[in-house]
């Protein structure tokens, strides 16, 4: 097999010429080139048709983002995209938008490492990933969390019961069907998970189910399908109970 073809979306001469010179450290892989603005990295993405895509967040004319979004429907082939930016107020929208991965400025050797190691195994495997920017989070997708030691977990929101808040641990933990429960990583709030999909709804300040498995309400609890049907937890506060009723008609 050849190797794996890179492109370099990034206007920060420093950045460019770091993630340069270690990613032809790499014989797996070979850098095909490199844009330094969003209009240049559309029109060489679609010539080079690259494996794996560094995109710059900010540019001076566009955000990565929205090259993305303007490029959905010209990508037929098997690309995946790693943010590349010094900005890690991005770091919920790259989640959203399901990239790959994400990578901060300035990057370890190692967090490289990793990342194209990853890559190298899902492609191995057979994972596709397209670009599903503007599909509704509601519609099956997978969508990209961290964990604390800043792990990326691919989940599907059918294998998501609910969210549950610790107050000890002043952390969210994900609950899934048949695996243990998932603690992301500190600082995610409950307005950032909300905004994965509109199935997820917030009843109390530590909670947030899964609209999709929600059976009844009753005695101001929620009362799940299977499999989780044995949960007795999931109070639903005054602050939330109309809001919920009303929305959903129950």
């Amino acid at each position: 097999m050849g190797k794996y073809k890179v492109v370099i979306v990034d206007d920060d001469e420093v950045s460019l010429e770091r993630l340069s010179f270690e990613l032809k450290k790499d014989t797996r892989f070979s850098l095909e080139g490199i844009a330094r603005n969003g209009k240049k990295g559309k029109k060489l993405i679609t010539k080079i048709q690259p494996d794996l895509l560094f995109l710059d967040v900010e540019m001076p004319d566009m955000t990565g983002l929205d090259l993305l979004r303007e490029m959905r429907d010209c990508v037929a082939w098997n690309m995946r995209v790693v943010f590349y930016t010094a900005y890690d107020k991005y770091m919920i929208q790259a989640i959203r938008e399901a990239a790959f991965d994400y990578l901060l400025k300035p990057f370890g050797e190692q967090e490289l490492k990793d990342i194209l190691t990853r890559f190298v195994e899902q492609t191995k495997t057979g994972q596709r990933m397209v670009l599903p920017i503007g599909s509704p989070a509601h519609s099956g997708q997978t969508f990209i969390v961290f964990t604390p030691t800043n792990d990326m977990r691919a989940l599907r929101p059918a294998e998501i019961g609910f969210f549950r808040y610790s107050s000890d641990r002043k952390q969210w933990e994900v609950i899934l069907s048949n695996q243990p429960p998932l603690t992301l990583r500190r600082g995610m709030t409950a307005e950032q998970i909300t905004l994965y999909s509109p199935y997820f709804v917030q009843i109390h300040q530590s909670y947030i189910i899964n609209i999709d498995y929600l059976m009844l309400i009753r005695d101001n609890k929620c009362i799940l399908y299977p499999p989780f049907d044995k949960i007795t937890e999931l109070l639903v506060s005054k602050k939330y109970k109309k809001e919920l009723q009303d929305r959903f008609c129950l």
